[in-house]
């Protein structure tokens, strides 16, 4: 009989962020969202719950506060830097290092939970349907 139970994703050296929210909804504890952007950047907005960790500082304060079995997401400003990161990771030992393709805008895309300043501001798709202060918006960056 073919199994029928559900899993979820595991692990892979890079994942989506679908693979990243399925596991959340699977309500599984046993990882680890570290956002390498820039300090200011992550407050401004970032994957709930993820921990900032900037990139020149990232392998001395992960040493010191995960595990090197911990399953790991992380995530840069672009998919350069997140692979990167990954990379300084593995090679100091951590085991189980995804990199999440995409990153937070990939995230926000698929409608994933964000927390930040500028997120606290407008609640996710607040502002989709609203034409007029998107075209506002652009004139004014324009």
């Amino acid at each position: 009989m073919p199994e029928v139970t559900p899993t979820p994703p595991g692990m892979k050296s890079q994942s989506s962020v679908e693979d990243l929210k399925s596991r959340l909804e699977w309500g599984e504890p046993a990882f680890t969202i570290l956002d390498v952007r820039d300090r200011e950047t992550f407050n401004d907005g970032h994957i709930m719950g993820a921990m900032a960790m900037p990139v020149d500082q990232l392998v001395d304060r992960a040493k010191s506060s995960l595990e090197p079995s911990r399953d790991i997401y992380v995530y840069g400003e672009t998919d350069e830097a997140t692979a990167s990161a990954a990379s300084s990771l593995r090679q100091a030992g951590f085991e189980c290092v995804a990199e999440l393709k995409g990153g937070f805008a990939a995230w926000k895309a698929i409608g994933g939970a964000t927390e930040g300043v500028s997120e606290s501001r407008t609640p996710a798709g607040a502002d989709d349907y609203n034409v007029v202060s998107r075209l506002q918006d652009e004139a004014s960056k324009s």
